[in-house]
């Protein structure tokens, strides 16, 4: 097995990483949080989201909050399980 192996492309984007991050650390988080925490815009979110979400590397609950409708992110298990071999992999990288 090669040392690059396990580099996941997907997170080579410093959004969708800034994302998985967040989500490794925090249960759930709502569109707003992790527009506010990666200083994007929210096309932009919304688009790396959606390519998350497409691999399902994060799930998506929509519900409301009193009358306003709020959307929230989470990692899924696959998700948590191939951010962790990206970054043990990159570590592995660093170390060598």
């Amino acid at each position: 097995m090669g040392i690059i192996d396990n580099i996941n492309k997907l997170f080579d984007h410093r959004i969708r990483l800034g994302i998985m991050s967040i989500l490794m650390v925090n249960e759930a988080i709502d569109f707003t949080g992790l527009k506010e925490l990666l200083n994007v815009t929210d096309g932009n979110l919304a688009s790396h989201l959606k390519t998350l979400e497409k691999e399902d590397y994060i799930s998506v609950q929509k519900q409301f909050i009193g009358r306003k409708p709020n959307t929230s992110y989470s990692a899924t298990k696959t998700g948590k399980t191939e951010f962790k071999k990206h970054i043990e992999a990159l570590e592995k990288l660093i170390n060598n």
